[in-house]
């Protein structure tokens, strides 16, 4: 495979895959919704760790036993979207306020429903690493352009890495700039803000029990 060619194969087809709608997008969404744009960039840094995490996997071939294993990919599937409806849950779970001089006296700090910015990282890891998506793209499509004549093995997977890592933060930091715009057009603070993320914890519910229905085999 030509190496030039294959790069910018695979640099569309994560763009691609990664502009599709799913659990990691509506995580960042929520987190931007919730927490501003730092909380949305720290969302998408986890998320970008998990794809780090998920080329490692792939070149240890861990990713290939999961999708062998009889179960995994269902194990996997159910962890994801249970994880995700579970902080879908915690937000919709969120205190709507009316009283603008207690939220202004809490704006800087992260709202309850998402919790710290260590923690936000965290949790778009672990959206990113129990994303069934991932481990089938990784298996079905990661394998062929990973060795080539002109580098190793190692330095090709970072390469990639570096490819995917960079479709993440432009389509992410997108989604995270577009969510916290909106957040702050309709008001950040007060009842406004509270129904936003009750309204975000709904959509990452919905999103996760669509995502079982549609992939359960």
């Amino acid at each position: 495979m030509q190496t030039a060619n294959s790069l910018w194969i695979f640099f569309a087809l994560t763009l691609g895959i990664i502009a599709l709608p799913g659990l990691d997008m509506a995580f960042i969404a929520g987190s931007a919704t919730a927490g501003g744009l730092r909380g949305g960039l720290v969302a998408m840094a986890g998320v970008v760790a998990g794809g780090f995490v998920h080329v490692l996997l792939n070149v240890l071939g861990l990713a290939a036993l999961l999708m062998l294993w009889p179960g995994a990919f269902q194990a996997l599937l159910l962890a994801g979207c249970v994880y995700m409806a579970w902080i879908g849950w915690g937000m919709l779970r969120a205190p709507v306020g009316g009283d603008e001089g207690a939220s202004a006296a809490s704006a800087a700090a992260p709202p309850p429903a998402l919790g710290s910015m260590p923690r936000v990282f965290m949790r778009g890891m672990m959206s990113c690493l129990l994303n069934p998506k991932a481990y089938a793209f990784m298996l079905a499509v990661f394998p062929a352009y990973l060795q080539v004549t002109q580098r190793s093995v190692a330095a090709q997977a970072a390469l990639l890495a570096a490819i995917i890592a960079g479709n993440q933060i432009v389509v992410y930091g997108a989604v995270a700039a577009a969510a916290a715009g909106a957040r702050h057009w309709l008001g950040p603070r007060g009842a406004t803000a509270g129904w936003m993320v009750r309204g975000v914890g709904l959509v990452l519910i919905l999103a996760a029990v669509f995502t079982l229905w549609r992939a359960w085999p």
